[in-house]
Order: C-alpha cells, then sequence, then structure tokens
C-alpha cells in the first residue's frame, strides 16, 4: 500500500506546525476528489496549509480573495474584444487551476457564489455559451471566517451541500505556537518540494478503492443520514423538532467515500464502524439545517451527530 499521506505529511511539517485534522481533511479531499471547507478564525495557517499542498504535489494552484464586489467573471473568466483581430476571444478566470483556494467565501454575494455550483459539480465552465472542461484533479478548498459577521454572506444551501466536509480550524496547542513563533522569528521555514506526483496519487485512489466495505457498515453509514431526516424513526425522540432539515443524499455519497479514505489512511484493509464515526461530523455539519428552537438551546449540528452515532446500534 503507498502511503503517500505520510510522504505529504512529513513536506508540509516544513511549513505547518499542528493543525493534523485540517491536513488530514485535505488528503481526503485529494484521494475522494471531494471540496472541502475550512472555518476558522484568522492566523491559523489555513491559506499557508492549502498553498503548501499544492506545491508538495506539483499541481497549479490559484487564490481568489472573496469580496462584495467581486463578480462571477472574476472568477470562471469572460469575453472580451481584441480590436487587432476584430473578434471576441475567451479570458480564463482563476478556476482554470487544479487547486481554486476561495479565500473568505463568505465575503461575496450569492451571485457569486453560484457561479461556483456548476464549476463544483461538474468540473467545467460555461463562458458565452462554450463549455470548458477543467483540468484534473480540480477542487475547490474554501475559507471563511466564523468571527466575521460585517459584511459576510451566508452561503446557499446548495452549494454547502457540494462541499464533500466543513472542517473546524482551531488554535494550535502552547507547544506547537511557541515553536511557530521560533520558526517565524528566527526565518527558520524551509521550502516545500515537490514528492507525490499525479502517477502516485492515481495508483493511491486505485489502492484505497480496494479497500472493502462489509454490508452492515454501508447501511450503518445511511442510516447515520437517515436519522438526521427522521430522528423518531431510530428512537432518537428527543432530537424532534431540533432539525429543521436533514442531510441530503449526497451527504450518503460523502460518508462511503470519506470512511474509506479514512480507512486508507490509516493503513487499514477495510472500513470500520469507527472510521465512519470519525468521520460523520466533517461530512454532516454543514449539511443539516437545526430549528430555532435548537438555536435557542445553543444545540449545533455536532451535538445532533454525536447523539445519533451514540445512540444507533453499532454494527
Amino acid at each position: 500500500m503507498l502511503n503517500i499521506a505520510s510522504i505529504i505529511k512529513k513536506e508540509l511539517g516544513k511549513v505547518i506546525v499542528g493543525q493534523e485534522k485540517m491536513i488530514e481533511a485535505l488528503l481526503i479531499g485529494l484521494l475522494c476528489k471531494g471540496h472541502i471547507l475550512l472555518e476558522g478564525v484568522p492566523g491559523v495557517a489555513k491559506t499557508t496549509t492549502v498553498n503548501a499542498l499544492s506545491q508538495t504535489l506539483g499541481l497549479k494552484f490559484s487564490r481568489v480573495q472573496f469580496t462584495p464586489d467581486l463578480l462571477p467573471s472574476d472568477i470562471i473568466g469572460t469575453q472580451i474584444y481584441d480590436p487587432q483581430s476584430n473578434e471576441f476571444k475567451i479570458k480564463k478566470g482563476p478556476v482554470f487551476t487544479n487547486l481554486l483556494l476561495a479565500d473568505e467565501i463568505n465575503r461575496a454575494p450569492a451571485k457569486v457564489q453560484s457561479a461556483l455550483l456548476e464549476v463544483m459539480q461538474e468540473k467545467q465552465v460555461t463562458i458565452a455559451e462554450q463549455t470548458y472542461k477543467l483540468a484534473l484533479p480540480f477542487l475547490v478548498l474554501a475559507t471563511q471566517n466564523p468571527i466575521e459577521n460585517e459584511g459576510a454572506y451566508a452561503l446557499p444551501e446548495a452549494q454547502l451541500d457540494r462541499f464533500m466536509m466543513k472542517v473546524l480550524v482551531g488554535y494550535n496547542t502552547k507547544q506547537q505556537e511557541l515553536e511557530i513563533a521560533r520558526r517565524v522569528a528566527n526565518n527558520k521555514f524551509e521550502a516545500i518540494n515537490k514528492v507525490v506526483d499525479t502517477s502516485m496519487l492515481e495508483l493511491a485512489i486505485s489502492e484505497m478503492m480496494n479497500i472493502h466495505i462489509d454490508k452492515e457498515v454501508e447501511e450503518y453509514i445511511v442510516d447515520i443520514v437517515m436519522a438526521t431526516r427522521e430522528p423518531k424513526k431510530y428512537g432518537i425522540d428527543d432530537l424532534a423538532g431540533l432539525i429543521e432539515f436533514g442531510a441530503s443524499p449526497r451527504a450518503s455519497i460523502d460518508l462511503y467515500k470519506a470512511s474509506r479514505a479514512v480507512a486508507y489512511l490509516r493503513g487499514e484493509s477495510f472500513v470500520s464502524p469507527i472510521d465512519v464515526a470519525y468521520i460523520a461530523n466533517e461530512v454532516l455539519r454543514h449539511r443539516i439545517i437545526i430549528s430555532y428552537e435548537a438555536e435557542a438551546k445553543d444545540i449545533t449540528p455536532d451535538i445532533i451527530v454525536d447523539k445519533i452515532v451514540s445512540t444507533l446500534p453499532i454494527p
């Protein structure tokens, strides 16, 4: 089994201290070809990690700073007139890349955010009635700031559902922050090198696809998602009234794929219920819409997922 995870993590360690959960989520996104939403306060290395990851893989990297005055054409591209040739030409936008970092994605209005819907789902862009396929792999890695309310727009549910996972990025530990301060103050960050190529990534993906998922574990995955829609059916009566809308069918697909990726990264040959429970919050937290009653009681989607996982019988 090709363990590209340890190779990439070692290289990222040159510039990133800690943040194992975020790095693991990005690796899962690469293996499953799924988009990742990173939510965290400023200064926790979200942008640095994504940039460094692209360098370890030798992939093309683009960054878009989302602002309230951003236009859809600033992202996907537009048609411009060339007076020399007397014809219109296509100017491609930053989405024509491998890793697209959408920085502070919630600071752009819905019209701009919706421009990413076709890109994220279909891996293609339509400009002036012409459709262009994007180069693969293509991942959208978006960041948003949870404490910035002024000038921020909530992401539409349709777009949130297209993110495979939402990862909450927290602060480093005291020792990790001390190490960061030392490195920055003494300028001791090393250069990132390309350590994994596309062929190695494709080989890792094919190895991951061979990891076995038992029928009972498959049903367990779907039961977790179904329980977010019909908690009473699964004997979780105290969640009734707390969930406005449960997770979509896309959640079942992503939880299935993410669980297999977790098993692969752990060097396992099969998916266990522990792998499913480990990644359930990241896959489901942004897909559950809680009710006003839940908000009044300070009940978060994470609390709901934890309740479901702890209540459902383990296969």
